[in-house]
């Protein structure tokens, strides 16, 4: 797979809007002249690690939500009744709007496919649904949730033509990784291995599809330079954007159940402290033109178990900035300078 070239340049702050590193908000207000929100939809699909094609349970830390608890659902239509899933779609993307009615928005967002594997689906109704969000003329793009063994050549095929037909709208994919660690990821009941990634990311690079990647923080038995070595390993790979997500134990997971019985080595970060010195640490080393879509996370409070600190999102975010300003340190500060051995043990 071709490398990712190095970045050359310093951190601009004009250009990251007085973040130290490079967010979705600010790339979106550099191309756009405004904020971006993410609607969340729900289409109603499942993934090959629940319906039985590779597993039933699911990833130990998958809510039964999906990891879409927030997005609204195209719902079934009534028995009989004449709804079209153009008027489904569009109900659900009025209800996903409708969580921004107390901030002041701009003119378009960011159609979010969240729940789940949203390619892992009948080709028809992916088309069906991909091209009504694209068609929407409030909708800038569309960022698509899935995973690396969800991408057959059909569904490829099918992003590029829709790239071809809506020139003036993104059209992203966001992968799950979670880690690079082989013992991490079969102890996560994952379901594929870091090839399978690997040739997922290559496909759409192909098809010139920016893809954005997942790396979870605070997972059982991996240590700082466990987590840092999975930073190093995207540094190195055609990936635009990632998310470092802080690890939640949430209500009616296999993780909680393993949780509450030995808090010790199944949680997460005990202090926000604790993991901000990891985070900051990570956005160190990542390479300054990576866009940074997510430095912690949201849970719904109800299926919250731990880390409870992390339902502040606004207190982690602040003090993150705060603590990077203070310590004069930005994203990419050391990047190029730690090595590149990923230890995928």
């Amino acid at each position: 797979m071709k490398e990712h070239p190095q970045a050359k340049r310093t951190p601009l702050p004009g250009s990251w809007h007085g973040k130290p590193y490079l967010s979705l908000d600010a790339w979106c207000k550099n191309t756009y002249g405004e904020k971006l929100y993410k609607t969340a939809i729900d289409l109603g699909l499942t993934c090959p690690n629940r319906d039985g094609a590779i597993g039933s349970d699911g990833c130990i830390f998958c809510s039964a939500g999906g990891s879409g608890d927030f997005a609204a659902p195209i719902r079934q239509s009534p028995e009989g009744s004449p709804a079209s899933a153009e008027t489904r779609f569009r109900e659900a993307y009025r209800e996903s709007r409708a969580l921004f009615s107390c901030k002041k928005t701009g003119e378009r967002f960011i159609i979010y496919f969240q729940a789940y594997s949203n390619t892992y689906g009948p080709l028809a109704y992916l088309e069906n649904m991909y091209r009504l969000a694209l068609k929407e003329p409030t909708a800038a793009g569309i960022s698509i949730a899935t995973r690396p063994d969800c991408l057959p050549d059909a569904v490829i095929e099918l992003l590029i033509r829709l790239k071809e037909e809506f020139p003036s709208k993104f059209l992203w994919v966001e992968l799950g990784l979670q880690t690079i660690h082989e013992r991490t990821a079969a102890f996560l009941r994952r379901g594929y291995s870091l090839p399978c990634f690997e040739k997922a990311l290559e496909k759409l690079q192909r098809a010139g599809i920016p893809v954005i990647t997942h790396i979870i923080l605070g997972l059982p038995q991996e240590s700082e330079a466990d987590m840092l070595a999975s930073v190093s390993y995207l540094n190195a790979l055609p990936v635009w954007g990632v998310k470092l997500q802080l690890l939640h134990i949430l209500k009616g997971t296999d993780l909680a159940s393993l949780w509450q019985k030995d808090p010790a080595t199944f949680g997460s970060f005990s202090t926000v402290e604790q993991y901000l010195d990891v985070l900051i640490a990570c956005l160190e080393r990542l390479r300054p033109d990576m866009v940074v879509h997510r430095v912690t996370g949201d849970a719904p409070r109800d299926l919250l178990l731990s880390p409870l600190w992390s339902a502040d999102k606004r207190y982690v975010l602040n003090t993150l900035h705060r603590r990077m300003k203070e310590q004069d340190t930005w994203q990419g500060k050391f990047f190029g300078q730690t090595g590149s051995d990923s230890n995928r043990a």
